[in-house]
């Protein structure tokens, strides 16, 4: 979807700003947020793909006017009422009114280091051989989904080079929406920056994106 998230090229917001020596919370709350979010996910309900589509489907104004952190806490928010771990009047009261369901799966303290270390493997075998090789060039489709994508408006409609290939992938568009993993061969495609921002780009700039098999036609 063209979400709030995808920023590439968008004017207006002005320059990042840098905070030097950042540190990893700036507030104690951001720690309890982040707990929150790695239980959540813990329970097994949800994939990576439909929890970053909560997070991109904020409204434009409420996504912008959030922290990082924030961000993440209203997805969870929606993400928790979707499943049924809690109600409209447990946010609306923000304590427990409504009985809880049966928790199978928790995540416990002694469990966190060696959970984040093992991570979310997304790379799946693939039967069918690739469709394009290192050195093919391609197009970018050009399309506007309403649902999740992880192909970036400004790279859509672009032609560019594969550099690598790098093998079969729980495809995005369909996991955020429980419509299975569909798992695509996903390859490295570079462009120019004339390719993608235009004549006044920097000559000597490119830009690489992670492409699966269907955001992509022969060039």
């Amino acid at each position: 979807m063209n979400g709030p998230q995808d920023l590439g090229g968008q004017m207006g917001f002005g320059l990042v700003a840098q905070e030097i020596d950042e540190p990893l919370f700036h507030a104690a709350w951001e720690k309890r947020a982040l707990g929150l979010t790695l239980c959540a996910g813990a329970l097994g309900k949800w994939t990576i793909d439909e929890s970053r589509h909560a997070r991109e489907s904020l409204h434009p104004a409420d996504y912008y006017a959030s922290s990082y952190d924030e961000i993440w806490t209203k997805a969870l928010e929606t993400l928790l009422l979707r499943h049924g771990f809690i109600t409209a009047a447990d946010l609306a009261a923000q304590r427990a009114v409504d009985p809880a369901p049966r928790v199978v799966r928790i995540l416990t303290a002694d469990n966190v280091a060696a959970t984040l270390a093992r991570g979310g493997p997304c790379d799946r075998p693939m039967a069918a051989s690739p469709r394009f090789a290192a050195g093919d060039r391609v197009r970018t489709r050009r399309t506007h989904p309403t649902g999740h994508t992880r192909l970036p408006r400004y790279a859509r409609d672009c032609v560019g080079t594969i550099e690598a290939v790098h093998g079969g992938f729980v495809f995005p568009d369909t996991n955020a929406h429980g419509a299975g993993e569909a798992q695509e061969h996903v390859y490295t495609v570079v462009f120019t920056g004339k390719q993608v921002w235009g004549e006044a780009a920097d000559p000597g700039l490119t830009v690489s994106i992670d492409a699966w098999e269907s955001y992509l036609v022969p060039a």
